[in-house]
């Protein structure tokens, strides 16, 4: 079963890739692998939560907005690559908190990002992976998610030749 079709089976639509805050692409494809930029937790453009975990976000916010910012990482990795179906796993997770100082169960947030990747690539899903706590991030954002993708093998029949024939 393609990504695709298990994303559909999963009721999990790819969102629009959200557009960059500042100047930067939302990912790049480079040596058979795609890496995102770091996503937010964006829906329709507006965050779906603010603030700092710990003090005013709960764990469980946090971990939904992580999930959230992990579909858009995909979503943003898809679009560079030429579609998910070109993905073929997942290499590595950065997941950023921002957080309470008292506040220490970023793993526990970064779960979010993780499970969705499991559940979209199953044992392609696992990965490395940073969780780090963080002071503040963008727009106030609780949770800012990065991920590197391996890419599926270049088919000879996909190989565009370049002639200087006339």
């Amino acid at each position: 079963m393609s990504v695709s079709e298990h994303l559909a089976e999963l009721g999990i639509d790819l969102p629009p890739v959200a557009k960059p805050l500042a100047d930067y692409v939302p990912a790049t494809v480079s040596g058979g692998q795609v890496r995102s930029s770091g996503q937010l937790p964006l829906v329709d453009g507006e965050l779906t939560t603010t603030g700092k975990v710990g003090a005013g976000v709960i764990p469980d916010t946090a971990k939904a907005s992580a999930r959230t910012a992990a579909l858009n990482a995909l979503a943003a990795a898809a679009s560079a690559a030429g579609g998910v179906d070109k993905i073929s796993k997942v290499v590595h997770v950065t997941v950023f908190v921002a957080s309470d100082p008292s506040f220490t169960d970023q793993p526990e947030v970064a779960d979010g990002a993780s499970e969705l990747f499991g559940e979209v690539f199953g044992l392609a899903g696992a990965h490395s992976r940073s969780a780090v706590g963080v002071a503040v991030l963008p727009l106030d954002s609780p949770v800012e998610v990065e991920a590197v993708f391996q890419l599926k093998p270049v088919e000879t029949g996909d190989v565009v030749v370049a002639s200087n024939a006339v």
